[in-house]
């Protein structure tokens, strides 16, 4: 490929990616589905825009390497044989249990036993880009089926080891392998881990010592992504997966001194290789396979969701994890992983498995990628909100009245709690986070559990005598439910609230609430006026300046609002105008303030 054919491809990559992904985040579709989709687009079954599809999937594979190797640098040994337990216990159990149902599955279907192994093997691993990407995307990763979902993606990334050393002992039956050749090649494969484990330990630090010696920030990345190509080389060589061998690459350096270095040096090649990597799939799902055989390989995928997703929910209530999040557990690790297009390639290399069986199961295993968005649609949507009431304790009876409601405790509310406390003003504080509530009662405050935007907890808090509603909720929908509901059925009810933004502003003084604190407009402000007072304006002149920059800002704000409903030209036009006018007057200003400064000292 010439250089202009390079780059036509790499505008194509780039193109598809910033037209399709924004549209599907804005549609609440996910950014990997996104993905997906533009590499169907651009794909042999799409537009034909570009080719060399299995080119590119290489290459892009190395977005998972990163993945893995920053994975790695956040599990140190200490923490990762801590998490031994849930990785040992529960991914291995998810392994075993789903190799052996779908094992059996392809036996029933007629398949000899070592195919129906390979094939169960490859089917029961899970996309561990897929799968982090979509609960780091929702922030789900903290909660209990995220936990354990990270759980089991790492034992899946371990089990490659062993998946792929046991290839060759299955090929043996083949004719052109022995067993001793097989032997050998699992020898061979514990040689490299144990060689990467050990010159890792010992070799790795000091020479990233000499690297940073250097002192030059491209040659200390350049090492970096040599050392990663590296060993994922080293790996490939001799059929291990290559992800796994940059994750103990990064799990020896977790507690270097060079981890966040790193981190923050590889990250951005991360994130683009890793949306290479999704549209490189989008581009290689087979639809040939699917029009020539449809029934077939829906009824292969659905079969395999099914029987995945029964297993994962049977293990998730077997170890523990709430109901409420079981089916999360469930679907964000429901579909076949990349891994296996490593696995079933390699099989179909070495006889394990015929080319035929080896291409529908990887149109099996993409197809099933791009449901895992759509099945995290429906868990958000219909699952999660019938938990959400169904879980919930029943609200709090509120006793006594006070001339302040509080809606929400969060880090915004709480402030203003404490403040409203410390000045001898009674509060009502109501939230919605049970967990949150009990933690709170601890440090002596008095909340109570409800929904504000509810009439029937609004009533019972005081809202028809109270003075003051306070709206602090984390939520910005929720906030002008509340206001709403206020407005609607408490006229005489004064509301302040938090505005996340000015367009959340401007959507509180439709609604005639004029007293809003922007999320962070006052402390950015006081940032800045320290700033100024680090560059030398001296206290009392940041102060001034700080000042006046609060009310150009209000006065803005009425002024924009005034043209919300407007084209945005326009609003862009006036502010444009008003950081000008403000420009000027600080400059005047600050002439006259030199001017007294040069009296004074005179």
């Amino acid at each position: 490929m010439d250089d202009v054919g390079l780059l036509a491809h790499v505008f194509i990559y780039l193109l598809s990616a910033v037209i399709a992904v924004p549209l599907f985040k804005r549609l609440g579709l996910g950014s990997v589905l996104g993905y997906l989709v533009a590499g169907i687009a651009i794909g042999p079954w799409g537009f034909e825009l570009v080719g060399g599809v299995d080119d590119t999937l290489h290459f892009a594979e190395f977005g998972v390497v990163l993945l893995l190797f920053l994975i790695g640098l956040e599990l140190n040994p200490a923490r990762l044989w801590a998490l031994r337990k849930p990785i040992l216990g529960l991914g291995g159990a998810q392994v075993l249990a789903t190799t052996l149902v779908l094992g059996l599955a392809g036996q029933a279907l007629g398949l000899q036993w070592q195919t129906a192994l390979v094939a169960g093997m490859g089917l029961a691993l899970s996309s561990t880009a897929i799968a982090l990407q979509v609960l780091s995307e929702k922030n789900l990763l903290a909660t209990a089926a995220g936990s354990a979902g990270f759980s089991v993606l790492l034992f899946q990334d371990i089990a490659v080891i062993p998946m792929l050393a046991v290839l060759p002992l299955l090929a043996a039956a083949g004719p052109q392998h022995s067993a001793g050749s097989g032997w050998l090649e699992a020898l061979k494969m514990l040689a490299v881990v144990g060689a990467v484990v050990i010159g890792g330990r010992h070799l790795l630090r000091p020479v990233f010592r000499v690297m940073a010696g250097v002192r030059l920030r491209e040659i200390f990345t350049a090492f970096s992504l040599l050392l990663i190509i590296g060993i994922a080389m080293l790996m490939n060589a001799v059929g291990l997966s290559m992800a796994l061998g940059s994750f103990l690459a990064g799990v020896l350096l977790a507690d270097s001194e060079y981890r966040h270095a790193l981190e923050t040096d590889i990250e951005p090649f991360k994130g683009l290789l890793l949306g290479l990597f999704f549209i490189a799939v989008g581009m290689s799902v087979d639809f040939g396979v699917l029009l020539a055989q449809p029934v077939l390989v829906l009824a292969l995928v659905a079969g395999l969701l099914g029987i995945k997703l029964a297993l994962l929910w049977l293990l998730a209530r077997a170890y523990g994890i709430p109901p409420s999040q079981r089916a999360l557990f469930a679907f964000v690790l429901s579909q076949g992983g990349e891994f296996a297009f490593v696995l079933f390639t390699t099989a179909a290399g070495m006889g394990a498995l015929e080319q035929a069986q080896s291409d529908l199961l990887i149109g099996v295993v993409a197809l099933s990628m791009m449901t895992t968005p759509l099945l995290m649609i429906l868990e958000q949507r219909l699952i999660a909100p019938r938990f959400a009431s169904r879980g919930a304790p029943p609200m709090d009876r509120i006793e006594g009245q006070a001339p302040v409601i509080v809606a929400g405790f969060g880090r915004f509310g709480q402030i203003v709690a404490r403040l409203l406390h410390a000045n001898g003003i009674t509060t009502t504080i109501l939230d919605h986070d049970p967990e949150h509530i009990e933690m709170i009662r601890k440090f002596g405050f008095k909340v109570f559990y409800g929904d504000a935007a509810r009439l029937d907890l609004l009533r019972a808090a005081g809202a028809e005598q109270a003075r003051l509603l306070v709206v602090a909720v984390d939520d910005r929908e929720a906030a002008l439910r509340i206001v709403d509901l206020a407005r609607e059925h408490f006229p005489g009810l004064g509301i302040v609230t938090r505005a996340w933004d000015v367009v959340h502003a401007f959507r509180m003084m439709e609604r005639g609430v004029l007293d809003t604190e922007r999320d962070t407009f006052e402390s950015a402000l006081k940032l800045g006026e320290t700033t100024l007072r680090r560059l030398g304006r001296g206290a009392w002149r940041a102060k001034q300046a700080a000042n006046q920059f609060r009310a150009h800002d209000e006065r803005l704000l009425a002024e924009l609002y005034q043209h919300f409903q407007e084209d945005l030209e326009v609003r862009a036009a006036i502010s444009a105008s008003a950081r000008a006018r403000l420009r000027e007057q600080m400059e005047a200003d600050e002439v006259v303030f030199g001017a007294r400064q040069d009296a004074d000292w005179g």
